[in-house]
């Protein structure tokens, strides 16, 4: 057990001052005091705020950002983009999925992410074969979370399908594919690896309307009666398109028609939505996971976030392929989008004389938290005790406290205040710098040369 103070601190019923912390050896908040004598704890100048869940992720895309920006023959999209990815995953193996994860979170941690929900649908070897340990891959996203020190929420993902009614895949998923067996048994394989981590948490992701069949998702359903479920869906007009033309109705009121959606689930995307479906998730408690950077850089669309939110909706964020990985940039590019689409300011403020940036951290503390479904977001007793501290000195926080502090952080620049970082109590990140990240980097620089080879499109990947 230890306790940290903290100079100034935003807990669940505002600031305050002289904040002393108390963990216990579990990492979990013990004891929040405020207005503490100094002396009563290790001192921490700056202002803590709970760490940023990151709800949704995809490792693996790490090692392909920023390669898929040269326009090709025809009209791009997320299909053509698509088609990289899959070229970048044909060859990677077990090791180097582990260092590029490795590189991620310890980018995530230092942004001011403290957990992550890994959606890891990268299974077999490069033949489309189970490794030896049919968990391999999902195994090696957990090592690389203990080695970075983040929390993870774990979500080996479902896939059999290549399309809408049950339509047979295609060879560049053949890593990817399970029966219902199959995929339980990594399922289980990381809830037993993980069984005695309180920073990690175990779940299932059915990765899309048209990569299950029902049969195939009521049975794994059936057989997870806990833990998250999280799911893409409506992220592109073609696949609402193909969802009303094959079954008669959009994705997410398809969904609804066939299973009983509640508050484990989280909605991945839901770009396109109609109000009525709109209704139904806020009906049924589902977390909605918003991914603005890579909605933009695929072109899928502006989730229309006001009346979803005036409904009493939840969203969280998620940096997704990780071409950028900042919870700033996030909810900057999701507070943006709304102003273009809604041509006002500070349209997610939540009501009059109300910090934007307050009103978003809120938001995917709380969404977050619930998607991930692991006891984070708020500097609270039960809480993990999962922090970060935003430097006062900074160039772009000089003169603020509070809720200004807050907006500049995520509306003023570009530069990154966040000076230290706390996982289940123990600090992970010491004035901006990673203890393991000089040897973390290597290894990512060395999977690069390894996997940047051209393709028979002549693209770098």
């Amino acid at each position: 057990m230890h306790t940290l103070l903290f100079e100034h601190a935003l807990l669940p019923d505002g600031w305050a001052e002289s904040v002393a912390v108390t963990v216990d050896a579990h990492g979990d908040i013990l004891r929040v005091q405020a207005d503490q004598d100094p002396a009563s704890g290790e001192g921490i100048t700056g202002i803590a705020l709970p760490g940023v869940p990151n709800l949704h992720a995809h490792a693996h895309q790490r090692a392909m950002a920023g390669l898929a920006e040269r326009s090709g023959s025809g009209q791009d999209s997320f299909w053509t983009w698509r088609s990289l990815m899959y070229h970048t995953l044909a060859r990677l193996q077990p090791d180097q999925l582990q260092a590029i994860a490795a590189q991620v979170y310890v980018e995530m941690l230092k942004a001011g992410y403290t957990s992550v929900a890994e959606f890891q649908y990268l299974h077999h070897d490069v033949t489309g074969r189970p490794y030896a340990d049919p968990a391999e891959m999902s195994l090696r996203t957990l090592a690389a979370a203990n080695e970075a020190g983040i929390g993870m929420t774990c979500l080996p993902v479902l896939y059999r399908y290549g399309g809408f009614g049950e339509q047979p895949a295609n060879p560049g998923q053949a890593r990817f594919l399970n029966d219902a067996d199959g995929y339980l048994s990594i399922v289980e394989a990381a809830r037993s690896a993980a069984a005695n981590d309180p920073n990690t948490t175990v779940g299932v992701a059915p990765h899309s309307l048209r990569a299950v069949g029902m049969p195939l998702l009521e049975a794994v359903l059936s057989s997870t009666q806990e833990g998250p479920v999280h799911i893409h869906i409506a992220e592109q007009v073609l696949e609402v398109e193909t969802c009303l033309a094959w079954s008669g109705r959009r994705p997410v009121a398809w969904l609804y028609q066939q299973i009983e959606v509640d508050e484990r689930w989280c909605l991945v995307h839901a770009t396109h939505m109609s109000h009525d479906e709109m209704a139904a998730v806020v009906a049924s408690g589902a977390v909605v996971g918003l991914c603005p950077t890579t909605e933009a850089n695929l072109g899928d669309g502006v989730f229309d976030a006001l009346p979803f939110l005036e409904r009493g909706g939840r969203f969280g964020i998620g940096s997704d392929s990780n071409i950028s990985i900042s919870p700033a940039e996030e909810l900057r590019w999701l507070e943006y989008g709304q102003r273009l689409r809604h041509q006002g300011r500070n349209v997610l403020a939540g009501g009059p004389r109300r910090s934007t940036g307050r009103s978003l951290l809120e938001q995917v503390w709380a969404g977050g938290a619930r998607a991930c479904a692991r006891p984070i977001g708020r500097i609270l007793p039960g809480c993990r005790a999962d922090f970060i501290v935003l430097d006062q000195d900074h160039i772009s926080l000089h003169g603020l406290s509070g809720d200004a502090a807050l907006d500049s952080w995520i509306f003023a620049g570009n530069h990154n205040p966040v000076r230290d970082v706390y996982v289940g109590g123990r600090a992970v990140v010491r004035n901006g710098v990673h203890p393991a990240e000089s040897e973390i980097e290597l290894r990512f620089r060395k999977v690069l040369d390894e996997l940047r080879v051209p393709n028979p499109g002549g693209v770098t990947a």
